[in-house]
């Protein structure tokens, strides 16, 4: 070989080096870098569409199986127990029915790494795949369903566990244990043709990467970080707009459907959604707000909850743009939650002789009236538009449940009757729908709606239906306990947890 073969083999060779190294490097959303694994013919890319907050991603390779992979990579370095969600989705009919797609773990970017994957193949075969040892065979557990829309991937510890689901649907899942990967790995998404020759595409919206609550987490003293979503209904995909390292709870849409309003430490925030920046709101000398706060229906008043000087929250009023609130309630516990459309009730969750129960009170001020008197706790009333309903949860038949009495407390009628505690209905402004949170009841006992579990995102009709989900997150108290719906009941607000926040940026309305 002359000299100046030599010379240009050496130069192409360190480009292409080089230019791998700088793929490998550069950020892609809230992904550290991108690579092919192994000896791909086509090198792949990972593009992030800031507008959407979703990943488009394209790879060739042989397979991702026996000893060695060949794929594309988008990915991170993490430590520790993590959550990874998506909805993911092949472009395109596709040349090979094993192309496949989702979340991966590896210990390294080696091409026989060990690893853990949540596969979804071009045909509909899903499974969680896995390698013990670098260099060696790999193996799987299948499962029933095929090609689900929605793939998570959960460490805790050294326990793996693959969740999926068709949209609309609660998660089906499997797990393994036995495959120690170390605590420092590579997490991202992947796609592979399975076959050298072909480039597939695929795209993955909701992407979240979601570092949960240590065990040791004290709850109501220590707070994970908050992420404010906006989703939309109609396609079920759900952006950041704002990003906080400590704890915001319940957005409530205003009336104006340009401000949300919800409450951090104590304090009210009023959050402009176009120009994505929080303002406090003044409350006067009421500063230890909770999560129970509510506008009238006209967009002209707000009813908070809030502790006095005995220590237990009281119900209060103050305008919409604020000042020294009035103090509604003379006793308490008391959780303010809806008015009556016409102004002149409020409903709230009160704490009487140790038993929670719905109570409303006549928003100029007045004398309370208990509307439910079963034993168990009643929470969460809200009128319906139409002022003829009240919606609320309760645990009188065992888990918590959505329930619907009329305006005077009569005919409490159940709702929703499954294997889930259901909380905080809310009707949409057009009064057609019914959005609540889920919780598992195996992490969660029927009275009780902590912070930082996995929950679903519900709707069902409003006399009653099946329901399906909306939004699949990590959250639970300060999700949704305050009506969220946006005014042309399009969108709806809420907050998801995580102890780690990733660079998402606010886009542009």
């Amino acid at each position: 070989m002359s000299k100046k073969i030599s010379h240009l083999f050496f130069c192409a060779c360190f480009a292409l080096l080089f230019s791998q190294i700088a793929s490998a490097q550069t950020p892609v959303g809230i992904f550290d870098g991108q690579s092919d694994i192994g000896r791909v013919k086509t090198a792949g890319t990972g593009a992030y569409n800031d507008k959407l907050q979703s990943y488009q991603i394209s790879g060739s390779g042989t397979n991702i199986w026996a000893s060695h992979d060949e794929f594309h990579f988008v990915w991170k370095k993490m430590k520790g127990d993590f959550i990874l969600r998506c909805d993911a989705a092949f472009i395109g009919k596709g040349v090979e029915e094993h192309r496949k797609i989702g979340w991966m773990v590896r210990s390294s970017l080696d091409t026989g790494s060990k690893h853990i994957s949540a596969v979804v193949h071009g045909a509909g075969l899903t499974s969680l795949q896995f390698r013990r040892k670098t260099d060696s065979a790999m193996d799987e557990k299948k499962f029933d369903i095929s090609l689900p829309d929605v793939i998570q991937l959960e460490r805790k510890g050294n326990v793996y566990t693959m969740s999926v689901a068709h949209k609309g649907e609660m998660f089906v899942s499997q797990e393994i244990s036995n495959v120690d990967l170390g605590d420092d790995v590579y997490v991202g998404l992947f796609i592979c043709s399975h076959n050298p020759k072909v480039v597939e595409k695929a795209v993955f919206n909701n992407v979240r990467i979601v570092v949960p609550a240590p065990a040791n987490l004290v709850p109501y003293r220590q707070y994970l970080g908050s992420d404010l979503e906006i989703l939309d209904l109609e396609t079920q995909n759900s952006r950041i707009i704002y990003q906080a390292p400590n704890s915001i709870q319940a957005p409530n849409w205003m009336k104006d459907g340009k401000h949300l309003l919800y409450n951090s430490e104590g304090l009210l925030y009023t959050y402009d959604l176009k120009t994505n920046t929080p303002t406090k709101l003044n409350t006067g000398s009421v500063v230890n707000n909770n999560n129970d706060h509510v506008m009238s229906f006209d967009g002209k008043w707000l009813a908070v909850s809030s502790s006095d000087k005995s220590g237990a929250s009281m119900g209060w009023v103050l305008p919409i743009t604020g000042g020294e609130p009035r103090k509604l309630t003379p006793v308490g516990p008391s959780y303010m939650h809806g008015w009556s459309p016409d102004g002149k009730w409020i409903v709230f969750c009160g704490a009487r002789n140790n038993e929670y129960d719905v109570y409303r009170i006549p928003s100029a001020g007045g004398p309370e009236e208990r509307l439910t008197t079963t034993p168990g706790l009643d929470d969460g009333p809200e009128y319906s538009p139409d002022g003829q309903y009240i919606y609320f949860n309760s645990v009188r038949t065992g888990l918590m449940q959505v329930w619907r009495m009329k305006a005077d407390g009569s005919e409490q009628t159940q709702l929703t009757n499954d294997d889930y505690d259901n909380w905080f209905p809310h009707v949409s402004p057009d009064g057609k729908w019914i959005e609540y949170i889920t919780f598992l009841k195996s992490e969660v006992k029927p009275g009780d709606h902590p912070f930082y579990k996995h929950v679903y995102l519900r709707v069902m009709p409003v006399g009653g239906g099946p329901s399906k989900v909306i939004a699949y997150l990590y959250g639970g108290q300060g999700t949704i306990n305050t009506p969220s719906w946006s005014p042309d009941s399009k969108h709806l607000a809420f907050i998801s947890n995580t102890s780690l926040l990733f660079p998402i940026f606010p886009t542009s309305k």
